[in-house]
Protein backbone atom coordinates (compact mmCIF):
# COMPACT_ATOMS: atom_id res chain seq x y z
CA UNK A 1 0.00 0.00 0.00
CA UNK A 2 1.39 3.33 -0.83
CA UNK A 3 -0.22 6.66 0.59
CA UNK A 4 -0.70 9.76 -1.47
CA UNK A 5 -0.64 13.35 -0.04
CA UNK A 6 -4.06 13.71 0.27
CA UNK A 7 -4.39 10.61 2.21
CA UNK A 8 -1.48 11.50 4.41
CA UNK A 9 -2.88 15.04 5.02
CA UNK A 10 -6.73 13.57 6.10
CA UNK A 11 -6.40 9.92 7.64
CA UNK A 12 -2.26 8.85 8.65
CA UNK A 13 -1.55 8.92 11.93
CA UNK A 14 1.94 7.65 13.50
CA UNK A 15 3.31 5.54 16.14
CA UNK A 16 7.65 4.90 16.17
CA UNK A 17 8.82 1.80 17.39
CA UNK A 18 12.34 0.63 17.43
CA UNK A 19 13.21 -2.61 16.70
CA UNK A 20 15.77 -5.36 16.39
CA UNK A 21 16.18 -7.54 13.40
CA UNK A 22 19.55 -9.52 13.17
CA UNK A 23 21.95 -7.51 14.92
CA UNK A 24 20.42 -4.37 13.32
CA UNK A 25 18.19 -2.02 15.43
CA UNK A 26 15.91 0.35 13.49
CA UNK A 27 13.21 2.54 13.55
CA UNK A 28 9.58 2.29 12.01
CA UNK A 29 6.26 4.03 11.47
CA UNK A 30 3.34 2.31 12.59
CA UNK A 31 -0.17 3.86 10.85
CA UNK A 32 -3.66 2.94 12.53
CA UNK A 33 -4.23 0.68 9.82
CA UNK A 34 -1.53 -1.41 10.71
CA UNK A 35 1.04 -0.78 7.94
CA UNK A 36 4.60 -0.73 8.73
CA UNK A 37 7.20 1.76 7.51
CA UNK A 38 11.11 1.21 7.89
CA UNK A 39 12.65 4.44 8.69
CA UNK A 40 16.21 5.39 7.13
CA UNK A 41 16.88 7.08 10.85
CA UNK A 42 18.79 5.49 13.99
CA UNK A 43 16.83 6.77 16.70
CA UNK A 44 13.59 9.15 17.75
CA UNK A 45 15.76 11.96 18.34
CA UNK A 46 17.19 11.90 14.82
CA UNK A 47 13.50 12.53 13.26
CA UNK A 48 13.60 15.28 16.15
CA UNK A 49 16.61 16.79 15.14
CA UNK A 50 16.25 16.97 11.35
CA UNK A 51 12.63 18.07 11.68
CA UNK A 52 13.88 21.23 14.26
CA UNK A 53 16.87 21.72 11.15
CA UNK A 54 14.27 21.92 8.59
CA UNK A 55 11.74 24.07 10.79
CA UNK A 56 8.96 21.27 9.78
CA UNK A 57 6.49 18.76 12.35
CA UNK A 58 7.89 15.27 12.76
CA UNK A 59 5.26 14.53 11.50
CA UNK A 60 5.79 15.87 7.65
CA UNK A 61 9.06 14.40 8.06
CA UNK A 62 8.13 11.07 8.38
CA UNK A 63 5.21 11.70 5.56
CA UNK A 64 8.31 12.63 3.43
CA UNK A 65 9.33 8.94 3.49
CA UNK A 66 6.24 6.78 3.98
CA UNK A 67 5.20 8.18 1.12
CA UNK A 68 7.09 6.97 -1.68
CA UNK A 69 8.08 3.44 0.04
CA UNK A 70 6.49 0.43 0.27
CA UNK A 71 5.09 -0.71 3.23
CA UNK A 72 7.31 -4.14 5.57
CA UNK A 73 6.00 -7.52 4.39
CA UNK A 74 5.25 -8.26 8.32
CA UNK A 75 2.99 -7.09 11.26
CA UNK A 76 3.95 -5.62 14.51
CA UNK A 77 4.08 -8.90 16.34
CA UNK A 78 6.28 -10.21 14.49
CA UNK A 79 8.91 -8.13 15.00
CA UNK A 80 11.31 -8.08 18.19
CA UNK A 81 10.60 -4.33 19.75
CA UNK A 82 12.68 -2.52 22.02
CA UNK A 83 12.64 0.30 24.24
CA UNK A 84 11.15 2.97 21.77
CA UNK A 85 13.62 5.64 22.84
CA UNK A 86 17.17 5.24 25.20
CA UNK A 87 16.05 8.12 27.15
CA UNK A 88 18.60 9.57 29.38
CA UNK A 89 16.49 10.19 31.91
CA UNK A 90 12.99 9.45 32.85
CA UNK A 91 11.54 11.47 35.79
CA UNK A 92 8.00 10.95 37.74
CA UNK A 93 5.14 13.05 39.41
CA UNK A 94 3.51 12.59 42.23
CA UNK A 95 0.10 12.68 43.86
CA UNK A 96 -1.42 13.58 40.73
CA UNK A 97 -4.83 11.95 40.62
CA UNK A 98 -7.19 11.41 43.81
CA UNK A 99 -6.54 7.73 43.74
CA UNK A 100 -2.91 8.20 43.82
CA UNK A 101 -3.35 10.66 47.23
CA UNK A 102 -5.58 8.60 49.16
CA UNK A 103 -3.14 5.43 48.25
CA UNK A 104 -0.11 7.40 49.75
CA UNK A 105 -2.40 8.68 52.60
CA UNK A 106 -2.56 4.74 53.58
CA UNK A 107 0.93 4.31 53.49
CA UNK A 108 2.02 7.06 55.62
CA UNK A 109 -0.36 6.49 58.05
CA UNK A 110 -0.85 3.00 58.74
CA UNK A 111 -4.07 2.36 57.16
CA UNK A 112 -5.82 5.51 58.65
CA UNK A 113 -8.44 6.11 55.96
CA UNK A 114 -9.52 9.37 57.44
CA UNK A 115 -6.31 10.91 58.29
CA UNK A 116 -4.41 13.66 56.62
CA UNK A 117 -0.98 14.06 56.05
CA UNK A 118 1.49 15.94 53.29
CA UNK A 119 -0.13 14.24 50.47
CA UNK A 120 -2.99 16.16 51.31
CA UNK A 121 -0.75 19.43 50.70
CA UNK A 122 1.25 18.72 47.42
CA UNK A 123 -2.46 17.32 45.67
CA UNK A 124 -3.58 20.73 46.49
CA UNK A 125 -0.25 22.75 46.49
CA UNK A 126 0.66 25.14 43.38
CA UNK A 127 4.17 23.04 42.99
CA UNK A 128 4.14 19.24 41.80
CA UNK A 129 5.64 16.85 43.15
CA UNK A 130 8.52 15.70 40.78
CA UNK A 131 11.19 13.04 41.06
CA UNK A 132 14.16 11.10 38.69
CA UNK A 133 12.76 7.72 38.42
CA UNK A 134 14.90 5.87 36.02
CA UNK A 135 18.05 6.26 33.62
CA UNK A 136 18.81 4.93 30.29
CA UNK A 137 20.30 1.71 31.69
CA UNK A 138 18.01 1.29 34.10
CA UNK A 139 14.77 1.45 31.65
CA UNK A 140 13.37 -1.51 30.08
CA UNK A 141 11.14 -2.03 26.85
CA UNK A 142 8.47 -4.16 26.07
CA UNK A 143 9.21 -8.24 26.40
CA UNK A 144 11.46 -7.06 29.27
CA UNK A 145 11.78 -8.24 32.98
CA UNK A 146 10.85 -5.61 36.00
CA UNK A 147 12.52 -6.38 38.92
CA UNK A 148 11.56 -6.92 42.75
CA UNK A 149 13.50 -4.70 45.17
CA UNK A 150 15.02 -7.33 47.53
CA UNK A 151 14.12 -5.19 50.95
CA UNK A 152 10.70 -4.38 49.96
CA UNK A 153 7.79 -6.61 50.62
CA UNK A 154 4.93 -4.61 49.09
CA UNK A 155 5.78 -3.53 45.09
CA UNK A 156 3.20 -2.46 42.76
CA UNK A 157 3.31 -1.43 38.93
CA UNK A 158 2.01 2.16 38.66
CA UNK A 159 0.50 2.72 35.12
CA UNK A 160 1.72 6.12 33.48
CA UNK A 161 1.19 7.93 30.55
CA UNK A 162 4.88 9.26 29.64
CA UNK A 163 5.48 12.58 28.14
CA UNK A 164 8.38 12.40 25.80
CA UNK A 165 10.09 16.02 25.79
CA UNK A 166 12.17 18.02 23.79
CA UNK A 167 15.03 19.67 25.74
CA UNK A 168 12.71 23.38 26.21
CA UNK A 169 10.05 20.85 27.38
CA UNK A 170 7.76 20.58 24.11
CA UNK A 171 5.74 17.76 23.95
CA UNK A 172 7.29 15.48 21.21
CA UNK A 173 5.19 12.14 22.15
CA UNK A 174 3.38 10.12 24.34
CA UNK A 175 4.30 6.46 25.64
CA UNK A 176 3.10 3.99 27.97
CA UNK A 177 5.09 3.75 31.19
CA UNK A 178 5.39 1.34 34.24
CA UNK A 179 6.56 3.12 37.46
CA UNK A 180 7.32 0.00 39.73
CA UNK A 181 6.71 1.08 43.37
CA UNK A 182 7.84 -0.06 46.86
CA UNK A 183 5.03 1.16 48.61
CA UNK A 184 6.05 0.01 52.50
CA UNK A 185 9.84 2.09 51.88
CA UNK A 186 7.61 5.19 50.73
CA UNK A 187 5.04 4.64 53.55
CA UNK A 188 7.75 4.45 56.16
CA UNK A 189 9.76 7.35 55.47
CA UNK A 190 9.20 10.24 52.73
CA UNK A 191 12.96 10.40 52.37
CA UNK A 192 12.93 7.47 51.68
CA UNK A 193 11.33 7.75 48.32
CA UNK A 194 14.40 7.51 45.50
CA UNK A 195 14.60 3.77 47.58
CA UNK A 196 11.35 3.35 47.20
CA UNK A 197 11.22 4.41 43.52
CA UNK A 198 14.53 3.74 41.79
CA UNK A 199 16.63 0.39 41.52
CA UNK A 200 17.66 -2.10 38.51
CA UNK A 201 14.54 -2.81 35.90
CA UNK A 202 11.95 -0.75 38.00
CA UNK A 203 11.09 1.49 34.93
CA UNK A 204 9.57 -0.10 31.54
CA UNK A 205 8.28 2.32 28.14
CA UNK A 206 6.78 1.38 25.52
CA UNK A 207 6.03 0.32 23.20
CA UNK A 208 5.70 3.02 20.68
CA UNK A 209 5.53 6.66 20.63
CA UNK A 210 2.43 8.20 19.77
CA UNK A 211 3.43 11.41 18.05
CA UNK A 212 1.91 14.46 19.89
CA UNK A 213 0.73 16.65 16.71
CA UNK A 214 -1.47 13.25 15.78
CA UNK A 215 -3.28 13.08 19.34
CA UNK A 216 -7.05 15.09 19.22
CA UNK A 217 -7.41 15.10 22.78
CA UNK A 218 -3.96 14.01 25.25
CA UNK A 219 -7.05 14.57 28.05
CA UNK A 220 -8.70 11.80 26.85
CA UNK A 221 -5.86 8.48 26.95
CA UNK A 222 -7.57 5.55 28.31
CA UNK A 223 -5.42 3.36 30.29
CA UNK A 224 -5.73 0.04 31.44
CA UNK A 225 -3.81 -2.62 33.90
CA UNK A 226 -3.78 -6.24 34.10
CA UNK A 227 -1.93 -8.36 36.60
CA UNK A 228 -1.74 -12.21 35.66
CA UNK A 229 -0.35 -15.05 38.04
CA UNK A 230 -0.28 -18.41 37.01
CA UNK A 231 -1.96 -17.43 33.33
CA UNK A 232 -5.26 -15.58 35.05
CA UNK A 233 -5.89 -12.37 35.95
CA UNK A 234 -5.24 -11.46 39.38
CA UNK A 235 -6.08 -7.52 39.34
CA UNK A 236 -7.51 -5.06 36.31
CA UNK A 237 -8.42 -1.67 36.77
CA UNK A 238 -9.11 1.12 34.24
CA UNK A 239 -8.41 4.93 34.40
CA UNK A 240 -8.46 8.10 31.89
CA UNK A 241 -6.17 11.39 31.92
CA UNK A 242 -9.36 13.01 32.11
CA UNK A 243 -8.84 13.09 35.66
CA UNK A 244 -5.74 14.07 35.54
CA UNK A 245 -5.44 17.36 38.89
CA UNK A 246 -2.56 19.11 36.88
CA UNK A 247 -1.76 19.56 33.16
CA UNK A 248 0.76 18.43 31.40
CA UNK A 249 2.08 21.90 30.26
CA UNK A 250 2.44 22.74 34.69
CA UNK A 251 4.22 19.45 35.15
CA UNK A 252 6.88 20.55 32.05
CA UNK A 253 7.23 23.50 33.16
CA UNK A 254 8.28 22.66 37.08
CA UNK A 255 10.87 19.99 35.48
CA UNK A 256 12.33 22.51 32.75
CA UNK A 257 12.45 25.26 35.90
CA UNK A 258 16.66 26.07 36.46
CA UNK A 259 17.28 22.51 35.08
CA UNK A 260 19.05 21.00 32.13
CA UNK A 261 16.50 18.60 30.73
CA UNK A 262 18.22 16.40 27.90
CA UNK A 263 16.27 15.67 24.11
CA UNK A 264 14.45 13.01 24.66
CA UNK A 265 13.73 12.99 28.29
CA UNK A 266 10.53 10.87 29.72
CA UNK A 267 8.04 12.74 32.16
CA UNK A 268 5.47 10.11 33.68
CA UNK A 269 2.85 12.29 34.78
CA UNK A 270 1.10 9.38 37.69
CA UNK A 271 -1.32 7.06 38.12
CA UNK A 272 -4.49 6.22 38.65
CA UNK A 273 -4.80 2.52 38.89
CA UNK A 274 -3.73 1.27 42.42
CA UNK A 275 -4.23 -2.56 43.22
CA UNK A 276 -6.05 -3.48 46.69
CA UNK A 277 -3.90 -2.78 49.71
CA UNK A 278 -3.74 -6.10 50.83
CA UNK A 279 -2.20 -7.15 47.24
CA UNK A 280 1.79 -7.51 45.99
CA UNK A 281 3.42 -8.30 42.82
CA UNK A 282 5.33 -11.82 43.01
CA UNK A 283 8.07 -13.96 40.95
CA UNK A 284 6.71 -14.60 37.40
CA UNK A 285 3.49 -12.05 37.27
CA UNK A 286 2.75 -10.50 34.48
CA UNK A 287 2.10 -7.12 33.48
CA UNK A 288 0.19 -5.64 30.97
CA UNK A 289 -0.67 -1.64 30.60
CA UNK A 290 -2.28 -0.45 27.78
CA UNK A 291 -3.06 2.93 26.44
CA UNK A 292 -5.35 1.93 23.11
CA UNK A 293 -3.47 4.44 20.51
CA UNK A 294 -0.26 3.81 21.76
CA UNK A 295 0.25 0.06 22.47
CA UNK A 296 0.31 -2.59 25.15
CA UNK A 297 3.36 -2.79 27.38
CA UNK A 298 4.12 -5.91 28.57
CA UNK A 299 6.92 -7.42 31.68
CA UNK A 300 7.08 -10.34 33.51
CA UNK A 301 8.33 -9.68 37.22
CA UNK A 302 11.21 -11.55 38.13
CA UNK A 303 13.12 -11.23 40.94
CA UNK A 304 16.90 -10.00 40.72
CA UNK A 305 19.69 -12.44 41.61
CA UNK A 306 22.75 -11.42 42.74
CA UNK A 307 25.83 -12.79 41.91
CA UNK A 308 28.01 -14.30 44.36
CA UNK A 309 31.72 -13.55 44.71
CA UNK A 310 34.06 -16.68 45.63
CA UNK A 311 36.96 -16.51 47.73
Amino acid sequence: MFYDIKQLEEVIKIRIIRFKENKDVKLAALTDDNYLYELPFASFLDIVQLADKREETLLSVIKDVISNSVPLDCVLEDLNVLVPIEAPEVWASGVTYKKSKEARNYEATGGKLDAATFYDKVYEAKRPEIFLKSTSSRTVGPGEEVYLRSDSTWQIPEPELGLVLSRDGRILGYVAGNDMSCRDIEGENPLYLPQAKIWKHSCSIGPAIRLAETVDNPYDFDISCRIYRGGKIVFEGTANTNQLKRTYEELVSYLIQDNDVFEGTILLTGTCIVPPNEFTLAEDDLVEIEIPSVGILRNEVKTQHKLVKKG
